[in-house]
């Protein structure tokens, strides 16, 4: 079977003139490589696509792959994460991971929000600061936090983005509004436990490998889980599982959410409790970074007992049952 890969490769944006942050959420040649060992040494044959352009260009010379293992990030728009997917769905290319319907809405995490809300499972109460004049009518209690409504990798999160006052509400809403050039997202501050759940499989199939538990240490950029902290975690965090009762039910509330969202195949979701201890979803990622020893599914997988080899089988037995390869 002829697996492609499509993929944003970091170091091809960085030697267009892309920035280092801007281009956080994008693949080191390490994660291409790992994922097409893993596909090779399970028995199928790879083929290095690459980003969308390379993509549109070999369908256009009418070439075809049986499945393509897709983790394409995208570069622009709330559709970015979906292009991809949407193109092979016009080419009738089947394909891992979630289709362009849950990548566009995952992306923005007020829409998510709002389902998740709508399906019952707890979430913070937030406000979507789409303009400056929008500021003023945020009406929650503080302490609140903000971080742009659509990035990744805990890009826009800094020790600042949690606010204990309207004048940094405001400061840091027109930072994050300026900077990104999104909407920001701002939502009640949770002191609680943090964890990170990950997951493999579809639907009732979908099952947690298990909950791993975030914890800072005294060398982090204190007090979240930001994009310093994510990028150089080695001395600032520490991971361990955990399966204690408010683990466990962080692992019911995600398991609800992934199937409640229609996730495919793999990835993450991403909790923190309340003053209740009751674990809140905060957001979900459909296309989990896959770098070993780097991202947090391969992270929480190996703490699990699940090695890197068999949580791309996973993905790919979860693809093949439902495209009925």
């Amino acid at each position: 079977m002829k697996i492609g890969i499509t993929y944003d490769l970091r170091d091809d944006y960085l030697a267009e003139g892309f920035g280092e942050e801007e281009t956080a959420e994008f693949d080191h040649p390490l994660t291409i490589a790992a994922i097409e060992d893993a596909l090779q040494s399970l028995g199928y044959e790879t083929d290095r696509i690459g980003h969308i352009r390379a993509l549109t260009r070999r369908l256009v010379e009418n070439e075809r792959w049986d499945l393509v293992f897709n983790i394409a990030e995208g570069l622009r728009g709330f559709g970015r994460e979906a292009q991809i997917p949407a193109l092979l769905d016009a080419w009738d290319i089947p394909y891992t991971f979630s289709d362009p319907l849950v990548l566009s809405l995952t992306l923005h995490k007020g829409m998510t929000k709002r389902v998740i809300r709508d399906l019952g499972i707890p979430t913070p109460d937030f406000a979507v600061v789409e303009a400056p004049e929008e500021i003023a009518t945020v009406a929650l209690p503080f302490p609140l936090f903000a971080k742009p409504v659509a990035e990744g990798t805990g890009k826009g999160v800094t020790a600042s983005s949690k606010i204990e006052d309207r004048a940094q509400l405001e400061h840091v809403c027109l930072d994050l509004l300026a900077m990104y050039r999104q909407p920001v997202l701002v939502e009640t501050f949770l002191s609680g436990r943090e964890f990170t759940v990950g997951i493999i499989g579809t639907g009732t199939e979908a099952f947690a490998p298990g909950v791993m538990e975030v914890h800072l240490t005294e060398k982090a950029e204190k007090g979240v889980y930001s994009y310093a902290n994510k990028e150089d975690w080695h001395g600032r965090i520490e991971y361990h599982l955990a399966a204690d009762d408010m683990a466990l039910a962080a692992q019911k509330t995600a398991l609800a959410a992934w199937r409640g969202l229609g996730c495919r195949d793999g990835g993450r979701i991403d909790l923190r409790a309340d003053t209740k201890g009751v674990p809140n979803f905060i957001e979900v990622n459909p296309l989990a970074g896959l770098r070993p020893e780097h991202s947090d599914l391969p992270i929480l997988c190996e703490l699990a007992g699940i090695p890197y080899r068999e949580l791309i089988a996973g993905i790919m037995r979860s693809s093949l049952k439902r495209t009925g390869l």
